[in-house]
């Protein structure tokens, strides 16, 4: 490539800084999502254990680092192993690992550096949050990133092992005996994932091919991965209630986004704008996790 050449794809690059491509190589987004399920999961084990919240203190603050820090680690870490597809597609282009403005051997030792001392964080609660939090780590880097996301259509599967981890981590941080309560909370994530993420790859169906990452979309089309779409969110109904001891106002409100959100996806099922379909049952699954998770703190304080 010419120097002129050279210089124009540089000049096409977004104006950044040196704290904006940090926060993209951790995907700060990610990060934030899940503090919200850890951090739910370590206030009800707070509330079931008959515990005063300020008394755990220290615990709290050293489960959320070192989630944080888990989490960072290994977003910014599979950042490193998709450097090679993540400049095909339009959402991941302007990584920094894509634009060159955070070099690679940085990226694996601040990777790796994030998860040792997140993981040190964890252990310092519970053997149970630090083992778990390794747990998550393993399945989204080695089984979803290295693995399964460029092999196999069920990456999206795979990959909602780990995102279903941090309220378990939570939870195990004030408690290593696992509720019950606890146990739904992690099938919540992992049922909640897949209606979410295929919805969000149908929408960037042409990238994902471009890039030649086999999912659901891609590899079966769009009909199939409706239908998909549609079982995974009925899978969601039983869930409240064996979660009854959170009180009857949370497994009423539940159940109402459940259907909710079912209702939204069978009534536009037939229609001919697969991608406007898409984009609403995405928009949907974002909100029903915020208020279901925030409410679930809302209605342990009342």
């Amino acid at each position: 490539m010419s120097r002129a050449a050279t210089t124009m794809e540089k000049s096409k690059l977004p104006e950044t800084t040196a704290m904006k491509d940090f926060l993209a190589l951790i995907k700060i987004g990610i990060v934030n999502s899940n503090l919200m399920t850890v951090f739910t999961g370590l206030w009800l084990a707070v509330v079931f254990s008959d515990l005063r919240f300020l008394s755990e203190l220290d615990t709290i603050f050293y489960t959320l680092i070192g989630s944080s820090m888990i989490i960072a680690g290994s977003a910014s870490l599979n950042n490193y192993i998709d450097r090679d597809i993540d400049p095909l597609m339009e959402r991941t282009k302007s990584r920094p690992t894509v634009t060159g403005k955070i070099g690679y051997s940085k990226v694996l030792v601040m990777s790796l550096a994030f998860i040792v001392i997140g993981s040190a964080f964890l252990f310092l609660t519970t053997f149970a949050a630090g083992l778990i939090g390794l747990i998550g780590v393993f399945s989204y880097v080695v089984l979803y990133s290295m693995w399964s996301k460029r092999r196999h259509v069920s990456n999206t599967v795979v990959g909602s092992i780990s995102g279903a981890v941090p309220p378990l981590i939570g939870w195990a941080a004030v408690d290593p005996n696992l509720h019950t309560v606890a146990w739904m909370l992690f099938l919540l994530m992992f049922i909640w994932q897949p209606p979410h993420f295929y919805a969000l790859a149908m929408r960037r169906c042409e990238e994902y091919r471009a890039a030649g990452i086999p999912m659901l979309p891609v590899v079966k089309g769009f009909a199939v991965t409706k239908r998909h779409i549609i079982l995974w969110v009925a899978a969601l109904l039983p869930i409240p209630f064996f979660m009854t001891s959170l009180g009857t106002a949370f497994v009423v409100l539940a159940t109402a986004l459940n259907i909710g959100w079912l209702f939204i996806g069978l009534s536009g099922y037939r229609t001919k704008d697969d991608l406007k379909w898409a984009k609403r049952m995405f928009i949907y699954s974002l909100q029903y996790l915020t208020i279901l998770f925030v409410a679930m703190v809302i209605f342990t304080v009342i």
